[in-house]
């Protein structure tokens, strides 16, 4: 009897939406799309949830609600969509020829109404490598995101649609799309480290958002309150920054605080005064052209001036800089940083250690970033490692090497799984919490004080104090050596065996000749 075939398993909505929109792209590149696919997917959703109020104010008609009045919306945290910026209006018009023209005066008319959007909507529709076949198929393909859904969960299908796309952006551009977007998993290891559960929380090159992203989702799967954590950021890049804003807003996280300005972080600090409880960040790695000439003399610098040629040791300082006295940092940064002696880096990260700053130092694996082959790892600081929240821990400082987790999820590039994130976590917490139950793991973890960490000249590589992982019990190293010896007799047989075949030949051909 014939075996029936498995029921073939269906892609998730977020799957077969991507595919379809990347098969409308033809000839425009990764680049230039995201623009126009985000663009579509905010543009419903702040029509969904206008409709929705819209609707109920209708209703209350009778006790005085106005559906046209824009303080009625403003109330409600709901963005305000004049008529002809409406998703319902725009489908009547997605098969004309002038559509893009039509979508363009659309986001042009939204930011008009929302002074809070001014600057941020792409306005790119009627670009003549985008025909107006594809966009209409578009806008019918987004149309159909979370229909047949409650409308109260509309939002959170677009909006997980809106971060995976990102996500698949990323990928698709490769080493540019790392200048916007650092991988989701990594994102989730540093949040759930740091369990921002409350509080002010930085990035100040925050990319597209997805620190604030991830802490909110932390807050919420925790029972905790959005509004319990308020978020700051600085981004140089206008165009990333436009993409962070729509991603906050799409996920009701006010971002009136994500500041754009094309110094950066060093030359023009958005937030200059502002202290705060959590700073999460993937600075740009070894970083050459910060301007760090024009900043030798900075306030900031209170542990060591960092290099000219290498912005590494400036974003530490920076983050420090900002952290109130019982203040966090969890970020990403270049390996070469926990060695370097280079220009004073040496002496920076003694007196780091000797202040008592490190908590945590995490090893990566190879292939996590989109962006760089550098080796990374996670530096996580603690502005007072003896505050009462967790256990004394200020003479400590625990090093994992995370090297061997993570799984492929294509050629190049490397994802943590949920479990690691939570070994990861799990450690680090164990170790730090006053009940934690922590062990050294060799060749995975180890809790080092700071006499041996001034032995190894406060060179912080994990490698360097978690040693090798334990040998299987039943490994025989005689056993092993006999075999090694006897494979090395059998290759010096074949060899000699391969010579006098050699000799032979040779023979032959002289006396041939």
């Amino acid at each position: 009897m014939a075996k029936k075939a498995a029921p073939k398993q269906e892609e998730p909505i977020e799957k077969q939406l991507w595919k379809a929109a990347d098969k409308l792209r033809k000839n425009i590149d990764a680049a230039e799309y995201k623009h126009i696919v985000l663009g579509l997917i905010f543009l419903k959703y702040i029509s969904d949830a206008f409709d929705e109020l819209h609707e109920k104010l209708k209703k209350d008609k009778n006790t005085g609600a106005d559906p046209e009045d824009k303080d009625e919306y403003k109330a409600e945290n709901v963005f305000f969509v004049p008529e002809q910026a409406r998703w319902g209006y725009l489908l009547t018009k997605a098969k004309q020829p002038d559509i893009g023209k039509t979508v363009d005066a659309a986001m042009d008319a939204i930011e008009r109404e929302n002074p809070s959007l001014r600057d941020v909507l792409p306005k790119v529709f009627a670009r003549g490598n985008l025909d107006p076949t594809s966009l209409g198929g578009l806008m019918d393909l987004v149309g159909n995101i979370a229909l047949g859904d409650a409308k109260a969960r509309s939002a959170d299908v677009l909006g997980h649609v809106f971060e995976y796309f990102l996500g698949e952006f990323a990928l698709a551009e490769g080493k540019k799309g790392g200048q916007f977007y650092t991988p989701r998993s990594v994102v989730e290891l540093l949040v759930e480290m740091l369990e921002p559960y409350k509080g002010r929380v930085l990035d100040p090159c925050c990319g597209s958002g997805g620190m604030f992203v991830q802490s909110e989702k932390f807050v919420t799967g925790h029972q905790g309150k959005v509004n319990d954590i308020s978020i700051f950021g600085q981004e140089s890049n206008q165009t990333t920054w436009r993409l962070a804003k729509m991603n906050l807003a799409i996920r009701h996280i006010d971002s009136s605080q994500v500041k754009w300005n094309n110094e950066g972080s060093f030359l023009n600090d958005a937030h200059k005064d502002q202290k705060v409880d959590y700073v999460i960040a993937n600075p740009p790695f070894n970083d050459s052209d910060w301007s760090g000439e024009l900043l030798r003399s900075d306030g900031r610098w209170q542990y060591g001036a960092p290099p000219a040629g290498n912005a590494n040791y400036a974003w530490i300082q920076h983050f420090l800089f900002h952290l109130s006295p019982n203040g966090q940092a969890g970020f990403v940064l270049a390996k070469g940083a926990l060695t370097s002696k280079a220009s004073g880096e040496g002496d920076i990260r003694k007196a780091l250690v000797e202040a008592r700053l490190v908590d945590c130092i995490v090893n990566l694996p190879a292939k996590l970033f989109l962006n760089t082959q550098i080796p990374a790892c996670l530096w996580f600081l603690s502005r007072n490692k003896s505050n009462g929240k967790f256990r004394d821990r200020k003479d400590e400082i625990l090093f994992i090497d995370a090297r061997n987790l993570g799984h492929l999820i294509n050629r190049r590039t490397k994802e943590f799984s949920v479990e690691d994130i939570a070994k990861i976590t799990g450690t680090y917490h164990a170790w730090r919490n006053v009940d934690g139950k922590y062990d050294d793991v060799p060749g995975f973890c180890a809790s080092a004080n700071l006499t041996r960490v001034r032995e190894l000249d406060c060179v912080l590589t994990p490698g360097r104090y978690v040693g090798l992982p334990d040998e299987e019990d039943d490994f025989d190293f005689k056993e092993r050596f006999a075999q090694l010896k006897a494979e090395f007799e059998v290759q010096l047989k074949d060899e000699a065996k391969l010579n006098a075949v050699i000799a032979e030949n040779l023979a032959k051909v002289k006396a041939d000749g």
